[in-house]
């Protein structure tokens, strides 16, 4: 019984670190700058430079729900996006949103297993083993996805928006829609790397405190 808190206190948890990590990402504008700025520069998409800044602002704060609408006005008064555009970034906030509410709630479920698998002597160690074979079993399941990507990215890319989005809207024109074009597959790539550098602190410091558990409980 003890073990199998163990695991899904541990999938829990990971599940809360890389929900947290996409919502971090999301509302970050700096990062999103930096990013744009190195995978879409202003000669590749036409957005001037100093406008970069603005648009991430922009973006991070409609993502995270701090601004309600999705546009931005150029210094000569000009409306970047288009409204199939906004539509589809209405889509990615309702992702966004339902991101948040997953990581709450899988934080609130691996904060009371843990207290559950933790709260009595008894079993502390089956369930510092089932943290271990939680972490395996997520890192089996990352493993294919991470093969699947090295693979063939667009292949991943592509399935994600069919299962993520109820619409086409995501099909968008680099020829005539700015977002595209400043959204190109590198930036995702990119800040999935950054952000996976960041979770994966998470189930190293988890197996570590397992692992520590388990040996300092055989010594005595």
């Amino acid at each position: 019984m003890k073990k199998t808190l163990g695991v899904f206190a541990a999938v829990c948890w990971l599940v809360f670190g890389i929900t947290g990590v996409i919502r971090w990402v999301a509302g970050d504008s700096g990062l999103l700058t930096a990013e744009m700025l190195r995978t879409a520069p202003p000669e590749a998409t036409g957005l001037p430079e100093e406008d970069y800044p603005g648009v991430c602002a922009m973006t991070a704060e409609y993502l995270t729900g701090k601004r309600e609408k999705f546009g931005y006005t150029v210094q000569q008064g000009t409306e970047v996006f288009q409204e199939h555009e906004a539509a589809h970034m209405a889509d990615c906030r309702g992702l966004i949103r339902l991101d948040t509410a997953v990581c709450i709630g899988f934080g609130t479920a691996a904060l009371l297993l843990t207290m559950a698998g933790w709260i009595r002597q008894e079993g502390r160690k089956a369930f510092q083993r089932g943290i271990l074979a939680g972490i395996c079993g997520f890192a089996g399941v990352a493993a294919i996805l991470g093969i699947w990507a090295a693979a063939d990215f667009n292949g991943l890319f592509v399935t994600f928006h069919r299962v993520a989005f109820r619409n086409d809207g995501w099909l968008l024109n680099p020829r005539t829609d700015l977002l595209i074009r400043l959204m190109p597959t590198a930036f995702f790539v990119r800040l999935g790397i950054r952000g996976l550098l960041r979770f994966a602190a998470m189930p190293v410091v988890m197996a570590a405190a397992a692992g520590f558990g388990l040996r300092k409980k055989d010594e005595v």
